[in-house]
């Protein structure tokens, strides 16, 4: 049921030359799925050196033979769906109904940058003098390097991977060393496609090495990066070294404001379902919860109810609500999040607690009354805590919600169409829901301001992360 797990360097599969490997665990019941090997200085070599060699092919390469053979990588994944899905899960730990979602869209965002990619146009600027034509160029950037965590293992990648492809560059993939089966799968099918050697290159190891490595390598011109805020810093200043473009999609810590005007009962059904997807790893999970003082006390019980209802288990179990959280690491971050909130005057409507020795299993967790010095209102929990909070005005609540480092996803509940309009013009974040948890598309750009990073991913300004301006003045 698992992968093959194998690094693609050149266009072919292998273990690698080095040594090191490291075992990856199914975090529903703590198990080995199999080891991964992890590439020597000599296997980053052979990537960029084949990314050099596949840059060149797919560059010349016009954009309507790269789309077929980008599309075809996308029916490939389609059907090979719960195959791919299957792995995501046991390595992920998701339900196996949000892994096939995940997959599928993967699969979306490859259509799309296939076809998006025919679309790179450039134009002609009209010359001041008779006889000198003036054009604006696109032109890929060259080879990039490019680090995914452990959340979205299918998603997270493919934004990258087609985004570099679409715009005629070539790549080197460093997936999570905890969840690389599912860009394993994905990158055979990319092969198999007829994708050139060297185009797309897949690789495992220490993240730091690997990335001082390659992010260093004057050959390599991109940098893409998702991940945590700190780290996302660190790569940017080292990408800065070499004046290599950057996108970094780090992290967030979406407010959700509930109106008076609403239906709280439906909100709440809504909210709870947004935070507790994928055990709340998700970067752009809505995370801390302001609700209007005369709602306040339905919106609270309704999603307690609801969080205190849905079932742990395996993510392959069809009756499985919630799967564990991804590692070990996750597990003491929430007791910490927790505890504090606790120690500062919270109540814990439900959850709260691991409810098993086996798994890297957490109840789902309500916590009320949080004050604003909880770290849980600060920094961003990462899982299936949400903390609910009353608000009495507007003006105060639009302070609460952009009151902290982060700026990537937020979301907003109101009825009256002039609030609405005036609480998206408010929020000062990448990306604003109101009346829907639904902000990533693969045609909407995705990404977020202040340390949730810069660039985006998705939509036509993904595609240009991707592409050098060249101005051509022709006599």
């Amino acid at each position: 049921m698992y992968a093959t797990l194998e690094m693609l360097i050149d266009g072919k599969f292998g273990k690698g030359s080095g040594t090191a490997a490291e075992p990856v665990l199914n975090p529903a019941t703590e198990q080995s799925l199999a080891d991964l090997p992890h590439a020597s200085g000599h296997d980053l070599e052979a990537a960029v050196a084949g990314a050099e060699k596949g840059f060149a092919t797919w560059k010349a390469m016009n954009a309507y033979d790269r789309c077929r053979i980008m599309r075809k990588g996308a029916d490939l994944i389609r059907a090979r769906l719960d195959a791919i899905a299957t792995v995501l899960t046991l390595e992920q730990g998701k339900v196996l109904a949000e892994a096939k979602v995940e997959v599928a869209t993967a699969a979306d965002i490859l259509d799309w940058y296939a076809e998006e990619g025919r679309r790179s146009y450039g134009r002609i600027v009209p010359g001041r003098v008779g006889g000198v034509r003036q054009m604006v160029l696109k032109e890929p950037v060259g080879i990039v390097a490019a680090f995914t965590p452990w959340n979205f293992p299918a998603v997270t990648p493919m934004r990258k991977i087609a985004g570099a492809l679409g715009a005629g560059c070539s790549i080197i993939l460093k997936a999570s060393e905890e969840t690389p089966g599912t860009a394993v799968e994905m990158a055979r099918c990319l092969q198999e496609a007829g994708l050139p050697a060297g185009v797309l290159n897949l690789v495992f190891g220490v993240p730091s090495e690997v990335s001082t490595y390659l992010i260093n390598h004057p050959k390599v011109r991109k940098i893409s990066f998702t991940g945590s805020t700190a780290v996302g810093k660190q790569l940017t200043k080292m990408a800065a070294e070499g004046m290599k473009r950057t996108t970094m999609e780090l992290g967030g810590h979406a407010p959700v404001i509930v109106f008076d005007d609403v239906d709280v009962e439906a909100v709440a059904k809504i909210a709870a379902g947004g935070k507790y997807r994928n055990a709340g790893q998700v970067c752009i999970s809505p995370t801390r919860f302001f609700v209007h003082e005369s709602k306040y006390a339905k919106f609270l019980s309704t999603f307690t109810e609801i969080a205190s209802g849905l079932k742990l288990g395996d993510g392959l179990d069809p009756s499985t609500q919630m799967g564990p959280m991804a590692n070990a690491r996750r597990l003491e971050a929430m007791d910490g999040f927790v505890a504090d909130a606790k120690a500062k005057g919270a109540k814990v409507a439900t959850g709260g607690e691991r409810p098993a020795n086996q798994g890297f299993f957490y109840k789902p967790t309500v916590l009320a009354d949080v004050p604003p010095d909880a770290k849980v209102m600060s920094d961003e929990p990462f899982g299936p805590i949400a903390p609910i909070v009353p608000f009495k005005s507007f003006e105060e609540v639009v302070e609460r919600a952009n009151g902290v480092a982060y700026g990537l996803a937020a979301y907003a509940f109101t009825n009256d169409e002039k609030r609405a309009t005036a609480i998206a013009d408010a929020l000062q974040w990448g990306m604003v829901g109101v009346n829907s948890l639904a902000v990533s598309m693969p045609e909407t750009p995705f990404g977020g301001i202040k340390d949730s990073g810069h660039g985006s991913e998705g939509g036509t300004e993904g595609l240009e992360a991707y592409l050098n301006v060249k101005f051509v003045s022709q006599a």
